[in-house]
């Protein structure tokens, strides 16, 4: 009888849904252990706080960040977002860092997270990689953040502040139980003039 070979099987790390309290505490243990590195703890920062896809993450450049001595904030839709403390202190010290990386290409490249090939940005790929060795899954970080964002704010302001389609934000809303059929007319301008996602990083929070 011929012996039956079977596929390898393939594992999908990101399947099962992240809950928000896995999402806070991976969140909280990436921003607060030193012993981390500083990129992927920043990469793992944009993905829980802001849902950022890695594909969108390795787009930025050194020029999305504004820092002006006081507060740092960053470009990832029409209006630069606030980043809270120590998320903050995190990016200062990453851009910082970029300037002393060991291949000499990326030292005065502009991209964010720069790869090894001169002028090109990091692999998507192995950003994800990177994030997974310190325990982020990116698909399910990314999915679980916006669908919490999408509960404390109309799909409309978080899809411009972070630069979704809005149809994307308005199908994760929907997902996520939400509705905002009790917003007042007016309310939705007031708070697309003061969105920003909420400082989850405080451990008290």
């Amino acid at each position: 009888m011929p012996r039956l070979t079977l596929p390898p099987q393939v594992i999908n790390q990101d399947q099962a849904p992240l809950h928000q309290h896995r999402r806070l505490a991976i969140l909280r243990r990436t921003l607060n252990d030193d012993s981390l590195h500083l990129r992927a703890r920043v990469a793992a920062a944009l993905v829980l706080l802001y849902a950022q896809p890695v594909t969108r993450i390795v787009r930025l450049t050194v020029n999305d960040v504004i820092d002006d001595g006081a507060t740092v904030t960053i470009r990832l839709g029409d209006t630069p977002s606030p980043l809270p403390e120590p998320v903050a202190d995190l990016m200062r010290a990453y851009v910082r860092s970029c300037q002393y990386l060991p291949y000499a290409s990326s030292r005065s490249s502009q991209w964010l997270f720069p790869g090894r090939q001169p002028g090109q940005p990091m692999n998507p790929v192995s950003l994800q990689v990177h994030l997974r060795k310190i325990g982020v899954p990116p698909q399910r970080g990314r999915t679980s953040a916006i669908r919490q964002l999408v509960l404390q704010a109309p799909a409309a302001v978080i899809a411009k502040a972070l630069g979704y389609h809005d149809k994307t934000a308005t199908r994760l809303v929907t997902e996520a139980g939400g509705t905002w059929s009790r917003y007042a007319p007016g309310d939705y301008q007031r708070s697309a003039g003061r969105h920003q996602p909420l400082d989850e990083t405080n451990p008290q929070g």
